[in-house]
C-alpha cells in the first residue's frame, strides 16, 4: 500500500505541474488578447512581483527576526543583471520582437544570473552582520542598499588608455549602466520585455509554494526558534551562523529574481532607474511585511497585494477632475505629498485595528490545532 502510494506520488506531482503550466499559458495568451488596457495587465504583474518581494523579505524579518531595510539593494542588483543579460541575450537571438518561444531561453538566464549575485551579495552583507541585531543591522543593510544605488547613479566615463588599472575598468562598466538616467539597453534602445504573465504570475506561485515548505520544515523551524531565544536555540544544537547567513542569502536570491521580472516585466517600463530602489522601495517592502503579518507566508503575499492596489487607488483618485481642481485653487499643493499623507493614514489606520497584521503569524489555510480532551488529577 505504501510502495504504491510512494510511486503514484511522481506522476501526481508531474502531472499537476503540466496542468499548471498549461493554464499559466492560457492565462498569458488570455490577458494578452483579452485585456486591451495594457496597465492593467502591468498592475496584475507589478502586484505578482511585489508578492515575491515580501515574500523574500519576509525570511529575514519574519522568520529570522532579523530587520533589513536594505532589501532595494537586492533588488536591484537583480533588475540591473536582468536588465543587461537580456539586452545582450536579445542582440544574440536577432533582435526584433520579443517573442514567447524565445523567452523560455531568456528569462531562465537573467534570472539565475540574477539570483546568483543577489546571493553573492547577500552573503557578502550577511556574513559581517551576524554580531549586529536591531537598529544596527538595519543601518548595514540601509548602507549597502544606498550605496548600490549612489554608486551606479553617480558613476562617470573614465578613458581607460589613459588612466589604465582595474578601477578605471570598473568606473567604465559601471558608467555603460546609465548614470541617472538609468539603462535603456544596448545602444539606448530599450530593454527588452521577456517576461509575461507565464513567467511571473508561475515563479510567484512556484516560490510561494517553496517559501511555505521552508516555513514548515526542520529549517524554518530552527529559524524561529533562534528568533524567539537565540542561547537556548544554540544550546540544543542550532549553528546560528549558518541559520542567519543562509536566511540572509535566500532572501537576497528572492529578492533577486523579483527584480530581475520587474526589469523585463511585459508591458513595464524598458529602462532600468537607480531611483526605483531608493529607501522608498525598501520601506514599501517592510510594510508588505508587516501589514500582511510578519513571519506569514500568506499574509507577506496579501499584504504585497494590498500595498500595490492602494498605491494604484490613491494614484487614480490623485488624477480625477476634483483633486485637480483642488490643486488649481490652492497654489502650492504638493500632490506627492498628498498621496503618501493618504498611504500613511491607510497604514495607520490598519496598525491601530490589527497590530499584529491581517494574519499575524498564522497562515491563511493553516489546519487549526485540535484540543485535546481535559485531563484530570490521576492522567486519565
Amino acid at each position: 500500500m505504501t510502495s504504491t502510494r510512494l510511486t503514484k506520488k511522481p506522476y501526481a506531482v508531474a502531472s499537476g505541474v503540466c496542468i499548471a503550466a498549461i493554464m499559466l499559458v492560457l492565462v498569458d495568451f488570455f490577458l494578452k488578447d483579452a485585456v486591451a488596457d495594457s496597465s492593467i495587465r502591468q498592475l496584475l504583474m507589478l502586484a505578482a512581483c511585489n508578492v515575491l518581494v515580501a515574500l523574500s523579505l519576509n525570511i529575514i524579518n519574519g522568520m529570522a527576526g532579523q530587520f533589513s531595510i536594505g532589501h532595494a539593494g537586492f533588488i536591484g542588483i537583480g533588475g540591473y543583471t536582468s536588465a543587461v543579460m537580456a539586452s545582450n541575450l536579445h542582440v544574440w537571438l536577432g533582435g526584433g520582437e520579443a517573442t514567447f518561444a524565445h523567452s523560455f531561453v531568456v528569462v531562465p538566464l537573467c534570472l539565475g544570473a540574477s539570483a546568483l549575485l543577489a546571493g553573492v551579495f547577500g552573503f557578502v552583507v550577511g556574513l559581517p552582520s551576524l554580531r549586529l541585531r536591531g537598529d544596527y543591522l538595519a543601518i548595514v543593510t540601509l548602507g549597502f542598499a544606498e550605496i548600490f544605488r549612489l554608486v551606479i547613479a553617480t558613476a562617470q566615463a573614465t578613458d581607460t588608455s589613459t588612466k589604465p588599472g582595474v578601477f578605471a575598468k570598473i568606473g567604465a562598466g559601471l558608467s555603460s549602466l546609465g548614470g541617472q538616467n538609468g539603462y535603456q539597453g544596448i545602444a539606448n534602445q530599450g530593454v527588452p520585455l521577456y517576461a509575461g504573465p507565464f513567467w511571473v504570475f508561475g515563479l510567484a506561485i512556484l516560490l510561494g509554494v517553496v517559501a511555505w515548505r521552508l516555513k514548515f520544515s526542520g529549517w524554518g523551524r530552527a529559524l524561529r526558534a533562534l528568533r524567539e531565544d537565540e542561547i537556548a536555540a544554540a544550546s540544543v544544537g542550532v549553528d546560528p551562523t549558518r541559520y542567519k547567513v543562509t536566511s540572509f542569502v535566500l532572501s537576497a536570491v528572492g529578492a533577486g529574481v523579483a527584480g530581475g521580472l520587474m526589469a523585463i516585466m511585459r508591458d513595464g517600463t524598458p529602462t532600468v532607474n537607480p531611483d526605483n530602489y531608493n529607501f522608498a522601495a525598501s520601506f514599501d517592502a517592510i510594510t508588505m511585511v508587516i501589514l500582511g503579518g510578519s513571519g506569514s507566508v500568506t499574509g507577506s503575499a496579501i499584504g504585497g497585494i494590498f500595498i500595490t492596489f492602494t498605491v494604484k487607488a490613491i494614484e487614480l483618485l490623485q488624477s480625477t477632475s476634483v483633486v485637480q481642481d483642488l490643486r488649481r485653487s490652492i497654489e502650492g499643493l504638493d500632490l506627492n505629498a498628498l498621496r503618501m499623507i493618504l498611504y500613511s493614514m491607510v497604514l495607520v489606520a490598519l496598525m491601530i485595528l490589527r497590530p499584529e497584521g491581517l494574519l499575524g503569524e498564522r497562515e491563511l489555510f493553516q489546519k487549526r490545532a485540535t484540543k485535546l480532551p481535559p485531563v484530570d488529577a490521576k492522567g486519565r
